[in-house]
């Protein structure tokens, strides 16, 4: 079945239903106006709370999405319904302010769950009430194997680990030690950077788990250096945690002791540079959106998101996600022709083609993964401050732990 590609900024204003007569010669009948409805978008984000900054970059590109194609897909108003989980260690919340969201707010479509703890308490009930929901970044590779209504529009750690590690391996590196978050997206990012890195011929000489909010590394950076790899591979939830392993991994003198860091790009994403500063210099990150990407799709999004947060605000790979989940949603109501039953939405996402920011993506059907291009970028002096620079592209990539 072919697949209508969404491009942001063509939304229909109006759905007209044109009947016609079943019997020849008789006029034909006055065209349909279809009813005006709405439809509830329940969205589940951290709001508060220390990954309370990761809500406001996933809101404000659902805002920049919908200043650039208004709230309507034909006869249908988009409506969004925000509930706060409070982060990574709510997966009670999360599954609750889901069920208020369906219940109450009437949700027939939700976006949501950064973290991949929330999104697995929620499956099982998505998978009862028969409810399509969009994952907006929780990167466990096995989250959309554990409801039929799951569908990822952000990327898993397989993508970018596998990425990572293939560089690596082809770029001369031949002994890594790992650092990473002790929770599903962690053990994810180790057991995928490990396996692509050791296939090119590499081999991983130790590691270390950390707990998911720890902001104290010197410890684990200190063995690290003991080991004597060729680089440290590292990856953690982002926001005040990334920024603290980054600015300790300077201060404990990794790249002077002569070990290159590598790190999923969460880690160093565009919108935390500024906290870094020089820490960054070097860094070589894997990810699948930067801010200089030159396209339309991302020109168009840049100009929204400042109306939305202001001239000089730098967006986040997560504020492409929000934005990307709203494009998916409206893709999935003009291709279904405004049908709104789980069956259709679901039909109208599983192969789905989208003109993104960060570049053409697409629905596996098989999956419900995305499929995209990662970035190899490396850390660098632009101007008076610092930024990731991409050399390398690896275009379609797909989820390899799937």
């Amino acid at each position: 079945m072919a697949r209508t590609e969404w491009h942001p900024g063509r939304v229909g204003r109006r759905t007209v239903l044109l009947g016609a007569s079943a019997a020849a010669g008789l006029p034909l009948a006055r065209p349909a106006i279809a009813q005006e409805r709405k439809l509830v978008v329940g969205v589940v984000l951290p709001l508060s709370g220390t990954f309370a900054d990761q809500g406001k970059n996933y809101e404000d590109g659902i805002k920049a999405f919908q200043k650039v194609n208004g709230t309507k897909v034909g006869n249908i108003t988009v409506e969004t319904v925000m509930r706060d989980d409070q982060g990574p260690a709510s997966g009670d919340l999360s599954r609750r302010m889901t069920q208020e969201l369906i219940q109450r707010s009437r949700a027939e479509i939700i976006l949501g769950y950064s973290f991949t703890p929330n999104a697995m308490s929620a499956a099982s009930l998505l998978t009862e009430a028969k409810r399509p929901a969009i994952i907006i970044n929780a990167a466990t590779s096995v989250i959309t194997e554990r409801s039929p209504y799951f569908t990822r529009i952000s990327m898993t750690l397989p993508q970018l680990s596998a990425s990572l590690g293939q560089w690596a391996a082809k770029s001369g590196i031949k002994t890594v030690y790992t650092i990473v978050s002790d929770y599903a997206p962690g053990l994810d990012a180790e057991t995928w950077f490990t396996k692509a890195f050791e296939a090119g011929g590499g081999k991983v000489i130790g590691g270390a788990r950390t707990p998911v909010s720890a902001m104290e590394y010197s410890p684990f950076l200190q063995r690290a250096i003991e080991a004597k790899p060729d680089a440290v591979f590292g990856f953690n939830p982002g926001g005040d945690v990334s920024v603290a392993f980054m600015k300790q991994t300077k201060e404990r003198g990794l790249t002077e002791a002569g070990i290159k860091l590598l790190v999923t790009g969460d880690v160093v994403d565009d919108n935390l540079v500024p906290a870094m500063g020089d820490a960054l210099d070097g860094v070589i990150s894997a990810l699948h959106y930067q801010v200089e990407l030159q396209n339309p799709a991302n020109q168009r999004f840049l100009s929204a998101f400042r109306e939305v947060a202001g001239a000089n605000a730098v967006p986040s790979y997560r504020t492409v996600q929000g934005y990307d989940g709203m494009a998916l949603i409206y893709h999935a109501l003009q291709a279904s022709g405004g049908k709104t039953d789980a069956e259709s939405i679901m039909n109208a996402i599983k192969g789905a083609r989208l003109d993104s920011p960060r570049g053409p993506i697409t629905i596996d059907p098989a999956t419900r993964d995305i499929v995209q291009n990662i970035y190899i970028r490396r850390g660098q002096r632009l101007g008076s401050g610092w930024a990731n620079i991409a050399f390398e592209t690896i275009e379609g990539v797909k989820d390899p732990a799937k």
